[in-house]
């Protein structure tokens, strides 16, 4: 059986672009790896992304936590949103070559100009200051969320995507991240079942109210790793789009609050309001019926949601995977939280909370060593 660089040998050779140079781009928490290539065509990313077994079957379902979550489990996902959001008129990399039932695809190299850095920094390479940057991103929003969701897509092969929904059972596993991995690190001991159950009933009454509209196309993780300046672009294809293999059929507030509650980079709270503002005003303008209370308490009940998920992801990271750097995110992850807990239709899971984890505790830093 051939390896895998042999593998990634042939699809480059095949698509033109044996000869290129090859150098690796950071990847993430996936299993996926990207590398720059250059070459007499210019230039070009490779992505890595070999379909992955699913996992075991949780205790008390017959699915696996990605299969509850709807998680992508090969690159036909990334293909065919990509495409979409190009169709769309939107910044995604355009698709040179591809192999999905390898799992590698070529794609076009947007650049490096990347919101994580800017947002450190304060402006763009370009000069383009940081809340413009925010603005420009809400912007592409805008344009997606007047767009609708189709449910199925096509893939260039000729066979199709059915986009998946962001049910509550997927929301509700999410959110179970929590107690079954942040929690018992805080406390020093597992949450009796009686405990989780009142847990999972009190997320139950909550998440009717996260779906505020139409349902739209969630990208899921939209925030600074995933989004690129391209300044020389118009509107809202200025946002370059990295990261959408697990978009779904969700909320328009999903997104949002994945933005502006970003959990790699600190987003104060008076940007937050002013680009929560901005997002409401440009949603009005295009839709009258608008709901802005709706909006807002659907966007407190998925950040929480959102939160919830990250916190427990990032000590499961820690405890499971030998990741301790993500535990740098959790303060200002829990900080989000914080915020999103002081919104009315959150009071009861802000009790439960209080009651199970202290705002005190909460706010201990975790340390690996």
């Amino acid at each position: 059986m051939a390896s895998r660089e042999e593998a990634i040998r042939a699809f480059l050779d095949k698509a033109g672009w044996g000869d290129a140079d090859r150098a690796p781009l950071a990847g993430d928490a996936s299993t996926r790896a990207y590398e720059r290539l250059k070459g007499g065509q210019g230039r070009a990313v490779l992505m890595n992304a070999p379909a992955g077994p699913d996992g075991p079957p949780l205790d008390g379902a017959r699915k696996s936590y990605s299969a509850i979550a709807h998680l992508a489990e090969d690159c036909r996902p990334f293909v065919a949103v990509g495409e979409h959001l190009r169709a769309l008129g939107l910044s995604a990399p355009a698709l040179y070559a591809h192999d999905m039932e390898a799992g590698l695809l070529l794609l076009e190299d947007l650049g490096d100009d990347l919101y994580g850095p800017a947002i450190e920094t304060g402006t763009a390479r370009d000069g383009t200051q940081i809340d413009d940057l925010y603005r420009a991103a809400i912007d592409t929003l805008i344009e997606l969320h007047g767009a609708g969701t189709p449910p199925r897509l096509p893939l260039p092969d000729g066979r199709t995507y059915d986009v998946p929904p962001y049910d509550d059972a997927a929301l509700a596993i999410e959110t179970e991240l929590l107690t079954d991995w942040y929690i018992p690190v805080k406390k020093g001991a597992e949450l009796p079942g009686e405990e989780k159950e009142a847990y999972r009933a009190l997320w139950r009454d909550l998440f009717p109210l996260s779906r505020v509209g139409a349902p739209v196309l969630t990208l899921r993780d939209y925030h600074s790793p995933n989004l690129i300046w391209l300044g020389a672009c118009k509107g809202p294809a200025r946002a370059g789009l990295l990261d959408y293999q697990d978009a779904q059929q969700g909320s328009r507030a999903y997104d949002v609050v994945s933005l502006l509650q970003d959990a790699r980079k600190d987003v104060p709270e008076a940007r937050e309001n002013a680009m929560l503002d901005y997002y409401i005003a440009r949603a009005k303008e295009a839709d009258s019926t608008f709901d802005e209370e709706a909006f807002r308490a659907a966007y407190a009940v998925l950040g929480a949601q959102r939160n919830a998920k990250i916190m427990g992801i990032f000590v499961r990271l820690w405890k499971r995977d030998g990741k301790p750097g993500y535990l740098a995110h959790l303060p200002r992850v829990s900080a989000y939280m914080e915020r999103d807990l002081r919104h009315p239709v959150l009071a009861p899971l802000k009790a439960w909370l209080d009651a199970h984890v202290p705002q005190a505790l909460r706010a201990e830093i975790l340390s690996a060593e």
